[in-house]
């Protein structure tokens, strides 16, 4: 096993399987809500009175936030706007991997079927020079960890 220093959070990729041809279109600079969860049901055993069972139930996956400078002509939100305004939903998978410094990834997880759920922009104010963020939100049926 290779112990290395915890790796930087601020090098990473994503990159959509259902659009290979749009390289530049991967570039995100935040990637939130990669978290899984075990659900429990309560089990109160005849007899057994000082506690209840938690017994597992199934897995909840959080929904994926991508966060990025607003980009025009992109192919992700032609994706997204087919979701979302044509109700023509075309779920595809996606990689989020985490890179060292040679660009090499040292975690990555494979996200099954995604869809987009969300899309939203920062606001406008016109005292401040700030780059409009857009932020696409997707729902996926789960996470399967490649390389940790």
């Amino acid at each position: 096993m290779d112990l290395t220093y915890p790796p930087v959070g601020f090098h990473f990729s994503v990159v959509f399987e259902l659009l290979p041809q749009f390289p530049s279109d991967f570039r995100f600079q935040e990637v939130d809500g990669l978290s899984v969860d075990v659900e429990t049901e309560e089990f109160k055993e005849g007899g057994e009175n000082r506690f209840t069972h938690q017994l597992p139930t199934r897995t909840k996956y959080q929904n994926i936030v991508l966060k990025r400078g607003m980009f025009t002509g992109s192919g992700i939100l032609l994706w997204c706007r087919n979701a979302i305004e044509s109700f023509n939903f075309q779920p595809t998978n996606l990689t989020i991997a985490l890179l060292n410094a040679d660009h090499v990834p040292v975690a990555a997880w494979y996200v099954v079927n995604a869809y987009p759920v969300s899309w939203s922009v920062s606001s406008f104010n016109a005292e401040e020079s700030k780059v409009v963020v857009e932020s696409i939100k997707l729902q996926y049926n789960y996470f399967k960890i490649l390389k940790i």
